[in-house]
């Protein structure tokens, strides 16, 4: 059997503004998840975060039949915003494609892109589905951002309008110009190189990049193309793998700052979210 978990862990993301004395009033599906789920009651605190204003403690103060109104009482995260990274990652199957959502959201990244590619073979994926991972993810590992999730995309379409300044960690799986985590010693150190300069992390499909688009990336100044090492990744695993080396090199990993509350699977339940197949 399940053992249900503490309350003192639940944390939910709600859109409303957070301040002390705040009321801050739950819908449908959060008063199902805290009264049904966690089996929480008039009294019982819980963690609130907004992306704007850090996370803050709250109390219930009663459960209506479909509502639960909370009471703010003091601030216990300061809001912190992730580094300025994106994520831009070719769709996959489903399940795969939410995973890359999950962990990406874990390893701290501002924006996730997914992207239709010439060898993308996915279904249609629900755009709000995604969005709702991503919270749920944040929910549980203590993040006081949720990153902004694009609707897909197609690939060239977003590389024609690609901001000048914001250089691109693009997987080759065909080589590139050598391991990832050389080239981006390098090209961070490299004299003249601007300080936390936005990136943005590119894995393709199952079927990798066509030779296009392969020829498009490598023709851009931006693009740092790059091998994740000697064995074929899936796409899930490219992403996580890419995410990490930058977050190590460039990021808050580097940065020695206080970690969040570890992640657990135990914080948030699965019907906290709909799932729709």
């Amino acid at each position: 059997m399940t053992e249900t978990p503490s309350r003192e862990h639940i944390r939910l993301y709600v859109d409303a503004p957070l301040a002390h004395a705040a009321k801050v009033m739950l819908g449908r599906e959060q008063t199902h998840y805290l009264r049904n789920v966690m089996r929480a009651k008039a009294g019982d605190t819980l963690g609130l975060f907004n992306g704007r204003d850090g996370e803050w403690r709250a109390a219930i103060r009663d459960f209506g039949k479909h509502t639960c109104a909370l009471d703010v009482q003091k601030q216990i995260q300061p809001q912190r915003r992730n580094p300025d990274l994106w994520l831009l990652f070719a769709l996959v199957k489903r399940i795969r494609t939410e995973l890359i959502v999950e962990k990406a959201t874990e390893l701290g990244v501002q924006e996730i892109r997914p992207l239709l590619t010439q060898y993308t073979n996915a279904p249609r994926v629900k755009h709000e589905r995604l969005v709702a991972i991503s919270i749920e993810a944040a929910e549980q590992c203590g993040l006081v951002s949720v990153p902004l999730v694009h609707a897909p995309e197609p690939m060239l379409a977003l590389l024609d309008n690609w901001p000048p300044d914001r250089r691109i960690l693009f997987c080759d799986e065909t080589g590139g110009d050598g391991a990832a985590l050389k080239c981006l010693q390098q090209a961070v150190l490299a004299p003249g190189a601007a300080q936390n300069a936005p990136w943005a992390v590119l894995t393709g499909p199952e079927g990798g990049f066509s030779p296009a688009e392969r020829a498009r990336l490598h023709l851009m100044p931006q693009a740092l193309a790059v091998s994740l090492g000697p064995r074929i990744l899936r796409a899930d695993s490219a992403a996580i793998v890419a995410l990490g080396l930058w977050q190590s090199l460039c990021g808050d990993w580097a940065s020695g700052s206080v970690a969040p509350p570890p992640c657990s699977d135990q914080m948030v339940a699965p019907e906290a979210i709909p799932f729709d197949p």
